[in-house]
């Protein structure tokens, strides 16, 4: 007997998240309408309120309720410097260390030939108009370091830096409290690669 015309549309629509295969989103799906009722309705509830409510700021491109959201619009953010990022998720995690202060652009993605992803589809030409702004001295590339994020990296620093703007990008290395005999010998070979010297 098939299963209900319902119940296969929230399977579908669980899959759509990042890492939810097939078996996954039954498991999700069964669960939140055996075990959860509750909060799948606050799920549903909350899902329908962001799609409602959010929108993208109009200077740094990550979600807001706002048409300039709380932290562009704090004018003790350093507005000299302007880091970009890929994902909102990523802007949180730099917030969450709390060692600047500037100002933020979230692309929203990264360049990807392969899936039909480039300058146009990443609307790179809002980030150039941003920087443009006469008051960012320093664009900080902080796109993973994935190949498309080098990608990506690479392409912002040549449009960038055509502008006059200081184009730095996040050092890579061994990690705070790492151990070298466990870490991997490309990240070695980096850290020594990008090594500064001490006072």
């Amino acid at each position: 007997m098939a299963a209900p015309s319902s119940l296969d549309e929230l399977i579908a629509a669980l899959r759509c998240l990042p890492g939810v295969g097939p078996r996954s989103a039954q498991r999700m799906a069964h669960h939140l309408l055996q075990h959860d009722r509750k909060n799948a309705a606050r799920l549903a509830r909350a899902v329908e309120r962001a799609l409602s409510t959010l929108c993208h700021c109009a200077c740094c491109n990550t979600f807001s309720e706002e048409e300039i959201c709380a932290r562009c619009a704090n004018p003790r953010r350093d507005a000299s410097r302007l880091c970009v990022v890929e994902t909102p998720a990523d802007l949180a995690m730099i917030e969450q260390t709390h060692s600047y202060d500037g100002l933020y652009y979230v692309l929203m993605g990264r360049l990807s030939p392969l899936d039909g992803i480039g300058p146009r589809e990443l609307g790179l030409d809002r980030l150039l108009a941003r920087a443009d702004d006469g008051r960012v001295r320093e664009v900080i590339l902080a796109t993973n370091f994935t190949n498309e994020g080098e990608v990506t990296a690479a392409t912002l620093a040549t449009l960038l830096t055509a502008r006059g703007l200081t184009v730095s990008r996040l050092s890579r290395g061994v990690p705070v409290g790492g151990e070298l005999e466990h870490v991997d010998i490309g990240t070695i070979a980096q850290a020594l690669a990008e090594r500064r010297t001490l006072s």
